[in-house]
């Protein structure tokens, strides 16, 4: 329904005696009277065919993509249950110790009955959805649309590609009870640096984050401890937001410590 029509014909004076308009056009809540009346209505814009398409790439439409994504994204994953989130590098071999840990996390999980989410693509995120999946639990691929991405891994059963880093971040932080990060690039820091700066400036309830490979995240973590402290551009309480292990029975209980069932 348009919601668009012209009312039927007005009195052509008032009883003042005064000259009233014929018409009263309605569009939506608004109404318009007289030479007011609009010519177009607003299914003929919808239905209009236009040859200039540079509409396609202004901001107005790009914000009914972005809500388009976390409308999907939302629906996907709103009855999910509980689930951990699961980082690290998409270069990481299927030979490297770091890949068999992380199947074995992600196996573990999903015997808890936690869904595993990743980001979908190869290396660590293949090897946690790998192991829910052998576990025949709930594998979750969050991926990203990049133009050289191989896509998403074969070892997801709910998966999904985003085309804005900043949805799919949020699909992360939302329905996810905590994080375990393994060794990773840029892409894992920025994942990880979200949540810590989201959880020191009180955006979002504190969660485990638990990072796996301590010769790996030792520099990392020495660094913001003898250098960042030191110098006040973080509080002493900071490096207290996460925890690094090499045990993967610790990462496991650290992951499950926050996952209300």
């Amino acid at each position: 329904m348009d919601n668009e029509k012209p009312s039927g014909q007005a009195p052509d004076k008032a009883s003042n005696g005064r000259t009233m308009p014929g018409k009263t056009y309605h569009r939506g809540p608004v109404i318009y009277r007289g030479h007011m009346i609009p010519e177009d209505t607003t299914t003929g814009h919808l239905l209009a065919s236009y040859g200039d398409t540079d509409w396609l790439h202004e901001d107005p439409w790009r914000v009914m993509r972005i809500q388009a994504e976390f409308v999907d994204g939302f629906g996907a994953l709103a009855e999910i249950g509980p689930a951990v989130a699961v980082f690290g590098s998409a270069r990481t071999d299927s030979a490297d110790p770091s890949y068999a840990m992380a199947v074995n996390v992600g196996r573990r999980l999903a015997e808890e009955g936690v869904a595993v989410i990743t980001g979908g693509g190869p290396g660590i995120m293949e090897a946690a959805n790998r192991g829910a999946a052998l576990a025949k639990g709930t594998s979750i691929g969050l991926g990203i649309e990049l133009p050289f991405e191989e896509g998403i891994n074969d070892f997801v059963n709910v998966g999904m590609t985003f085309r804005y880093f900043f949805v799919r971040k949020t699909m992360f932080v939302k329905y996810s009870s905590s994080a375990v990060i393994f060794p990773g690039g840029f892409g894992t820091l920025d994942e990880m640096f979200e949540l810590i700066t989201l959880m020191q400036t009180q955006k979002i309830r504190p969660r485990p984050v638990v990072m796996v490979g301590t010769a790996y995240w030792g520099g990392l973590i020495d660094w913001v401890q003898s250098t960042m402290v030191p110098s006040g551009t973080v509080s002493k309480l900071d490096p207290g937001l996460v925890s690094v292990t090499d045990d993967e029975d610790e990462a496991v209980r650290i992951a499950l410590s926050g996952v209300e069932r």
